[in-house]
């Protein structure tokens, strides 16, 4: 696809490459650890993460982990090494892992996650900041860092949970820390689909395959709006931005394209523009 891909060896513990026609997969690949989270991985996907939002081949990106884990949270013996940090340079390294979590909540292109196994602690803050999961059965979500002394949500947990399954639900799994599984995720909203098989990668990919089919300068409006439509002080500001974007995406020639696609009976080739 681009250099966002081609860049990466399979020894790292990121893996990027191309799961379909642009469609990009980055791979937690720490399966030894049950791909925890590192300093040095945080950095790498904040890299990832900048390269892809200017890489005009790309318009959905697929997160997931390799081996039988979508991510553990940060790893503790790495966080061990912390603990000789003073709480002013420890407040700026937190800072910035959030920092990479936004950046991918930010992104003007679509985030699913297909997350295979546990997603706890941080794994599930970075799964939260895609913009959809496929899960199954046999998924874990857990935010339980209440059990181990910690503020019960960590790298934006506390923005993304209540928006994706209200402050209720929000609140048991938070400040009881109990895990959620694969089945009840997809039944409370948590995850889009519930697959059967062992790994949902596929499946996400299809997914992706489906978003990156439309329109890219449409979607990117698409998301902007969703992320502003939920925080919007009132339907009328809500609407505003809508007829914005309308009416920007009606003088694309993406749009003149779907026009002629759909009159001569084919699909479009949109290029983004």
């Amino acid at each position: 696809m681009t250099a966002t891909a081609d860049n990466q060896r399979e020894d790292t513990d990121l893996v990027v490459a191309e799961a379909a026609p642009h469609v990009l997969r980055v791979s937690l690949n720490r399966p030894h650890r049950r791909n925890a989270l590192t300093p040095g991985l945080m950095d790498r996907l904040t890299a990832v993460i900048d390269s892809v939002a200017d890489d005009p081949a790309v318009r959905a990106l697929v997160v997931t982990g390799n081996g039988a884990g979508f991510c553990s949270g940060f790893d503790l013996r790495e966080i061990r090494d912390t603990h000789q940090l003073g709480l002013p340079e420890l407040l700026r390294k937190q800072e910035e892992w959030a920092g990479a979590i936004q950046r991918l909540i930010e992104l003007p292109l679509p985030v699913i996650a297909a997350v295979n196994g546990a997603a706890v602690g941080a794994g599930m803050s970075l799964a939260l900041a895609a913009d959809m999961r496929v899960v199954t059965e046999d998924t874990t979500f857990g935010a339980a860092f209440v059990r181990i002394g910690l503020s019960g949500a960590d790298l934006g947990l506390s923005w993304t949970l209540p928006r994706t399954v209200g402050m209720g639900l929000a609140a048991e799994m938070m400040l009881t820390g109990r895990p959620v599984d694969g089945t009840e995720a997809y039944r409370i909203g948590l995850a889009n689909r519930v697959c059967t098989e062992d790994d949902p990668l596929a499946t996400a990919v299809e997914l992706a395959q489906a978003v990156a089919a439309n329109s890219p300068f449409g979607v990117a409006l698409t998301k902007k709006v969703l992320h502003s439509g939920v925080d919007a002080p009132s339907f009328a500001a809500a609407v505003e931005i809508e007829n914005r974007n309308q009416i920007l995406a009606s003088r694309t020639e993406d749009m003149a394209e779907a026009l002629r696609a759909n009159a001569e009976g084919r699909r479009p080739e949109f290029r983004n523009r």
